[in-house]
């Protein structure tokens, strides 16, 4: 069978690659060895916040008094919880399959690998093999949990994500390997549920290492006070798993000092791995470099008629990222003129509670390439929509070039950050300068008036501070 274009993988990127595909009247077929929507739909993206808002919810019966409601007892039931993450995903993953029918796109079951000639063969689970041929193919196989040396993942007592959200009973204690968007979300769902958390990470910074300091400074305090241990500038050396608990050897990495640390469970989040192995790129000779496909901006590899999107090329490893990838490579192939993405300019959002969102240069980065900056910092303590809400923590903090007004990069903290931030994107997109935020008016009251306050402050002109 021939197609215009065959996608590999069904995540973020590939199904929203061969959709556009689809309207830009390509005959399109989708490659997919487990579930539509991939990682991010089915272990993700979706099912995680489905967990997060069990936890918030609980939190809010837990504080309820606090809101004038009295509420009797409430626990949790660990089981209910992780079974209506996983119906959440899989009402999604319908979702998915419908939109593979209404846009005409046939959907191959089983695993893909580049042949030679533009062919990709398909094992199906019963080890059949089929051959199909396309003059484009788009590799979009997605990544995994990366596996660290001293960390093998056994699928009981070291565990990654997946397991993370399947878990049949909660445990008492658990070390989170890894203080990154995965390790923060799931540290706050465990400890918020009731679990003993303890972070590790291996960089000086903490949580969150990649976001400018003053968030992982505030989200410190937050996690501190919901009694989250977090070990920063620290390694882990070893795992007993011999006895009735775990038993983590760590490492301060300034003081040399080595300590013991039980628990029920092991969490490693030490980031992603791309899915590149046993998919044919040697076969056909597609260049790789450091475990990613090499790329131009329109995801061509060096092999005519072959391209890669999503998680298994450079860039950050974020689904929103994988399928503005997928739209310009399904575009370019169409034959239209898409422009590059500009990756300085795309969202990071972490969900745990506080959350946390940010998009271009941290404030020491901006002064490292050489910008003169203005910053300005409005916290939600002086929001009258965050008082009201009952959430007053954290802040919005925003840097712009002192010379032309450029907005330089917005680091957000605190309740519903994750809505605020594609304001900042857009703006940016637009080349909006500071004093337009702050002649723009934002309604009040509303969270999305701390990020005009913040440019105010930037600029000395800031009303409620």
């Amino acid at each position: 069978m021939k197609y215009d274009v065959i996608v590999i993988g069904s995540g973020p990127g590939g199904y929203v690659a061969a959709i556009r595909a689809a309207q830009l009247d390509q005959k399109v077929a989708i490659v997919e060895r487990e579930s539509l929507g991939g990682i991010c739909l089915n272990w993700g993206c979706i099912p995680t916040k489905a967990l997060l808002k069990s936890a918030q919810v609980f939190e809010y019966i837990k504080h309820a008094s606090d809101y004038g409601i009295e509420v009797g007892e409430s626990k949790v039931n660990f089981p209910e919880t992780i079974a209506r993450s996983r119906g959440v995903a899989d009402s999604m993953s319908k979702g998915i399959q419908f939109l593979m029918r209404k846009n005409k796109i046939d959907v191959i079951e089983g695993t893909g690998k580049l042949k030679k000639g533009k062919k990709v063969e398909v094992t199906d689970s019963d080890g059949k093999v089929k051959t199909y041929e396309a003059g484009h193919i788009i590799v979009a196989t997605g990544g995994r949990a990366k596996e660290l040396p001293n960390l093998p993942l056994d699928g009981e007592n070291i565990i990654e994500y997946r397991k993370a959200m399947s878990l049949e009973k909660q445990p008492g204690s658990m070390v989170v390997v890894g203080a990154g968007a995965i390790g923060a979300e799931f540290a706050y769902f465990y400890n918020a549920l009731g679990t003993n958390v303890t972070i590790v990470e291996f960089l000086e910074q903490g949580l969150l290492p990649r976001e400018d300091a003053d968030i992982s400074k505030e989200l410190g305090k937050a996690f501190k006070k919901a009694g989250i241990d977090v070990r920063a500038n620290t390694s882990v050396e070893s795992v007993d798993t011999s006895g009735e608990t775990l038993k983590v050897t760590v490492k301060n990495r300034k003081s040399g000092k080595e300590e013991v640390i039980e628990c029920d469970v092991v969490l490693s989040a030490a980031g992603v791995s791309a899915n590149i192995e046993g998919i044919g790129l040697e076969d056909v000779g597609v260049k790789t470099e450091k475990g990613q496909i090499t790329v131009d901006p329109f995801y061509r590899t060096n092999v005519e008629g072959i391209y890669a999107i999503g998680d298994v090329v450079p860039g950050p490893a974020l689904a929103h990222v994988a399928s503005a990838e997928g739209i310009v490579c399904a575009e370019k192939i169409a034959g239209l003129n898409p422009e590059p993405i500009n990756y300085g300019n795309v969202p990071s959002c972490t969900y745990c509670s506080p959350e946390v969102a940010s998009v271009g240069l941290t404030e020491s980065a901006a002064k490292e390439a050489g910008y003169d900056i203005k910053v300005g910092k409005f916290p939600f303590s002086a929001s009258g929509k965050a008082k009201a809400s009952g959430h007053p923590e954290g802040f919005v903090k925003v840097i712009y070039d002192a010379k032309y007004g450029e907005w330089l990069g917005s680091h957000m903290i605190g309740q519903n950050v994750t809505e605020l931030i594609a304001e900042v994107v857009a703006a940016r997109k637009l080349e909006t300068t500071g004093h337009e935020i702050i002649k723009s008016i934002h309604p009040h009251p509303t969270m999305s008036e701390a990020v005009m306050e913040a440019s105010a402050a930037a600029y000395d002109e800031v009303v409620h501070l």
